[in-house]
């Protein structure tokens, strides 16, 4: 799956939408207390309230938002044999024509979410099951056709789990009484907005369903949920772009030490960054191989790499030498054009072509961060005077 299928995915995600039908919706209440199914409901989706379907897609939407390896992780089903296998269970779910069976199946897989998990608060999991289509071909502009017709059909399971909070205690003004009111209201809330974590069931790769790979979502980005992919999802964790990004800053400091100018890293950055612009059109993200980093690096620069240095990085911190990392990780935290420069006085954020402007320089026997400008320096609305040094 990759970045554009995802999107085509979630854009069909609200209500009348001609190339998504929602069939079923099943909620499952679990109590705190006990960790256990408190109540459960399942109903056809168009006879909602349309109030209710509104929020549902929105939730729903929400799951689905987010970067690939940070929110959102294509993962493979485990090789070992487990005792009834999720991947056994969700296809037997996807290809049943029976609602009473695709909801006595994902109530098996709520028990499973249940064992050795002790939930903070009531929780809900909401269960959906569907079909979007995916047109081969978009509209014709010289005939001004739609050609929607031709179009691949794609059954799917969404899963949300979303946690509850109690509403808060309030005065009210009886206007028929006059009197002020004391409100308590027991009744919890279901954070929609806000979805915890799920899955959207099976993965897509060109066009065609992968039963064989699930789409895994975290509503804290790079902090998915080790037990829950390993053992409710029985799926192989995936390296967050966190780690990812920490393991290639471990490799660069085994090859090149500890410290680095500023202007080799702002190389860095820029020859990663191009490496990715160069292959936007490809399928797959571009990967890097101890073979890339190595080029990265010599020409960005760095002295005496050589390949069996790079290679005996790759072994010391991943201990795999044909370990690839994905391009996008590697970059700077938050976008490709923001670095963060971290002190104890200020966070500053340069874009990575501009990093060879800073440098950490020694004056009078202090370290500072000495930043070259074209124009003046503006804060809230005063302009630094200049000094000489």
């Amino acid at each position: 799956m990759i970045k554009k299928e995802i999107l085509h995915i979630r854009k069909q995600f609200k209500l009348d939408h001609d190339l998504l039908n929602i069939h079923d919706i099943l909620n499952v209440y679990i109590m705190k207390e006990s960790n256990e199914i408190y109540h459960w409901e399942r109903q056809a989706f168009a006879l909602l309230d349309r109030e209710k379907q509104e929020l549902y897609m929105g939730n729903f939407k929400k799951l689905l938002t987010g970067e690939f390896d940070q929110k959102l992780f294509e993962l493979k089903f485990q090789e070992e044999e487990v005792e009834e296998p999720t991947r056994l269970l969700l296809h037997q779910a996807l290809v049943t024509g029976d609602p009473e069976e695709w909801q006595d199946l994902l109530l098996l897989l709520v028990d499973k979410m249940l064992v050795d998990v002790k939930y903070e608060r009531d929780t809900v999991v909401t269960f959906v099951r569907g079909q979007y289509y995916q047109p081969t071909k978009g509209r014709n502009e010289e005939t001004e056709e739609s050609e929607k017709n031709e179009v691949f059909a794609h059954p799917f399971i969404l899963c949300s789990v979303n946690s509850t909070e109690q509403q808060r205690k309030t005065l009210l003004f009886d206007y028929v009484e006059r009197e002020f009111k004391y409100n308590v209201n027991v009744d919890p809330i279901i954070k929609l907005s806000s979805p915890e974590q799920g899955f959207f069931y099976p993965s897509v790769t060109d066009n065609y369903s992968d039963v064989n790979r699930i789409l895994y979502c975290t509503g804290k980005a790079n902090e998915p949920n080790s037990h829950f992919i390993e053992q409710v999802l029985n799926a192989e964790r995936s390296v967050t772009a966190r780690e990812e990004r920490a393991i290639f800053e471990d490799i660069v400091k085994e090859v090149t030490g500890e410290q680095l100018d500023a202007t080799t890293l702002a190389n860095v950055y820029e020859e990663i960054h191009r490496v990715i612009e160069t292959n936007e059109e490809e399928e797959e993200p571009p990967k890097l191989d101890y073979k890339d980093v190595e080029q990265v690096l010599t020409v960005s620069g760095v002295k005496n790499v050589t390949t069996e240095k790079v290679e005996r990085a790759f072994e010391t911190i991943v201990d795999d030498r044909n370990y690839e990392l994905k391009a996008s990780s590697v970059m700077p935290k938050f976008t490709s054009k923001s670095i963060k420069i971290d002190t104890k006085v200020a966070m500053i954020s340069v874009s990575p072509q501009d990093l060879k402007y800073v440098k950490q320089v020694n004056y009078q026997g202090k370290r500072c961060i000495l930043i070259e400008v074209d124009e003046d320096a503006v804060i809230e609305g005063f302009t630094l005077s200049t000094e000489t040094i």
